[in-house]
């Protein structure tokens, strides 16, 4: 996993936190879905909300898009967040685009792609955030089955989990984000943003997220 240069990452990961698509709670820890306990919450939805933080996404995502997937065919957006940054960046480019959901629907054709992908069309996959990689992956097969090949994926923020990368690695899937949590940290330290007491407590959580409890 790789992201942009560090400025633009760091300018990336204070937009967020000014945003509060970032949160923040090292002694009131979230809840995930998956039952974990979390002193971050990642919302990057609420970026759609800020037209220069919109903007300045998706020119980053182009970037990493140009960069590193310049013989992108198709962009492909993981239901549901991924879908407005995918739509952004396949217009600017002039792209066809589609969606994955998780799972095919129960009724009707039961896609599970919307939209029309050729074989072996080069699908640029676009996600707004990275956690342990299993629902971003997932998407990858879906695309796979249907004849697609898969260039890569790009994001706007990755928790930087060892079993993300090491997934991604396994399935052959170069990810670049625009920015992670290491340089979101880096932000938080320096605009005072949390304690530096809290600062451990945040690193501490990354190790093993899945068993960390506050306190």
């Amino acid at each position: 996993m790789q992201t942009l240069i560090s400025d633009t990452s760091l300018r990336i990961a204070r937009m967020l936190l000014s945003a509060q698509a970032v949160r923040l709670r090292p002694q009131e820890p979230f809840k995930w879905a998956a039952g974990w306990f979390s002193p971050i919450y990642c919302d990057n939805r609420l970026t759609l909300s800020f037209p220069h933080i919109r903007e300045a996404v998706l020119v980053g995502l182009d970037n990493l898009k140009n960069d590193f997937f310049p013989h992108t065919e198709v962009v492909a957006g993981v239901a549901t967040a991924g879908i407005p940054q995918a739509t952004l960046l396949a217009d600017t480019n002039s792209l066809p685009l589609v969606y994955v959901r998780s799972n095919s629907k129960g009724h009707g054709l039961q896609n599970q792609i919307e939209g029309r992908i050729l074989p072996n069309q080069n699908v640029l996959v676009v996600e707004d955030l990275v956690s342990t990689g299993k629902s971003s992956l997932a998407a990858v097969d879906a695309l796979r089955a249907a004849g697609a090949n898969v260039v890569g994926m790009v994001a706007i923020f990755t928790y930087g989990f060892p079993e993300a990368d090491a997934a991604f690695a396994s399935a052959k899937v170069p990810l670049h984000t625009l920015t992670n949590y290491t340089d979101l940290l880096t932000v938080a330290a320096q605009d005072q943003l949390v304690a530096q007491a809290d600062l451990a407590t945040l690193a501490e959580w990354r190790k093993n997220p899945a068993v960390w409890k506050q306190g």
